[in-house]
């Protein structure tokens, strides 16, 4: 490819932009999705409105449904061959690939000016996220992640119960993902790559291994080297919602404990917490987040089924799920008013996407800027696990100022050809 320098000085992302023209309204967008099997048919099912000029996917077997359903449009195994034949035909592009894959792709779309969603979390690693963020930014371009729940009506409810004062002040949040997926059993060896999928794309920044259906096409999840385990697959949606209420950005302190740490397979469990300073609008936070709700809430006997979020206020308790919410004490809260709703409804969460890049004045709710450190939040969780420990954490400078085993998640290496 004449954009990409493949023998040894790196993956080649351009320093010129071609900034896709602002489409009005009433035009459709050009879109481009890469990883289209799973997850990816969802996200192409809310775009059905505009032209989907491109689909892009290393595993033939894992699209063959949605190349069914769009047979016209123009497919790609390598996302760069993609760009190199089509980049001035694109506006926007979609990317829902496994974690380890959704950071190249995405940087050669932001680069080019081309907006862009993409599923969560939004990088493998906290620098990976950080250099997303900023990007975006830079270009001016529309982005979304991809926490569809954020534009659930119940949610919306639960942000202004929290920012109404109805449980007064807040110190602690308590989150859960219910979940015992991980440590999965050893790879299988010497297994023979199927035809139908490209092994050597599919790994990208990944060092060379040999393949193996125990990674792919879905248990990659619970691999390092390419997932992130249930707390990242669950935690953008789960600890989006305290994020919101309370406006959280970056934790000043980041811990985590749990089982013996495998340096391959995510855990079945981990706890964490974060602390968060004040703000003018509120005084310090601590955030806990684990697999399962912390003892102390079941013993307080509430009702726990259907929820993964409990806010404890100096006035009450209010926990919420993505479709419920209750307040208690009961009692105290038994003619309890809510506040008139103010958060509007979302016109559906790839809409809001899509009109703020056709020029809207809106921009989307989970655009980078607020779900960059919603991403690495997350990511940052799943560093302390691993580190075996805590520590401080220098957001500005994506600096673990007490220790180097947490330093060295941070940001990972790329195999030779893929570096940035």
């Amino acid at each position: 490819l004449k954009r990409t320098a493949l023998a040894g000085a790196g993956l080649w992302i351009g320093s010129q932009s071609l900034r896709a023209k602002p489409a009005s309204p009433n035009e459709k967008l050009n879109i481009a999705c890469i990883g289209v099997g799973g997850r990816g048919f969802g996200n192409i099912k809310g775009l059905t409105g505009e032209n989907l000029v491109a689909f892009c996917d290393v595993d033939d077997v894992r699209a063959a449904k949605t190349y069914d359903a769009y047979p016209k449009v123009r497919r790609f195994r390598d996302f760069r061959r993609m760009f190199d034949k089509m980049e001035k035909e694109i506006d926007a592009v979609v990317v829902s690939t496994p974690d380890h894959t959704h950071f190249h792709p995405s940087m050669w779309a932001l680069e080019r000016g081309k907006h862009l969603f993409c599923e969560k979390p939004m990088a493998h690693n906290v620098w990976e996220v950080r250099q997303m963020t900023e990007l975006a930014r830079e270009k001016k371009v529309a982005t979304q992640l991809g926490v569809q729940r954020h534009a659930l009506e119940n949610v919306h409810r639960v942000v202004e119960l929290v920012q109404s004062g109805a449980i007064g002040e807040i110190s602690k949040v308590y989150s859960w993902y219910n979940s015992n997926r991980g440590m999965p059993g050893d790879a299988k060896i010497g297994e023979k790559v199927p035809g139908h999928l490209d092994w050597d794309l599919w790994l990208g920044p990944c060092a060379e291994r040999a393949y193996s259906s125990s990674y792919c096409p879905y248990d990659w999840r619970f691999w390092w080297d390419f997932g992130t385990g249930d707390a990242g697959n669950w935690g953008c949606h789960i600890l989006d919602i305290p994020f919101w209420a309370l406006g959280l950005d970056h934790p000043t302190r980041v811990e985590a404990t749990g089982a013996d740490v495998h340096p391959d397979k995510t855990p079945k469990s981990m706890s964490s917490r974060f602390k968060f300073a004040g703000n003018g609008q509120r005084g310090p936070v601590f955030l806990y987040w684990s697999a399962r709700p912390p003892k102390s809430l079941v013993e307080k006997g509430l009702d726990l089924k259907g929820v993964n979020v409990a806010f404890t206020g100096s006035e009450g308790i209010l926990v919420s799920g993505f479709n419920s919410l209750r307040l208690y004490p009961e009692d105290k809260f038994a003619d309890f008013k809510a506040p008139e709703p103010t958060i509007p409804d979302s016109p559906g969460f790839h809409q809001e996407w899509i009109s703020a890049a056709k020029g809207g004045s809106t921009p989307p709710t989970c655009q980078f800027d607020y779900s960059g450190p919603l991403s690495e939040a997350v990511l940052l969780a799943n560093v302390a696990y691993r580190a075996g420990g805590g520590f401080v954490w220098d957001a500005k400078n994506l600096k673990a100022t007490n220790s180097h085993q947490a330093q060295s998640f941070i940001r990972e290496e790329y195999r030779k050809g893929w570096e940035l």
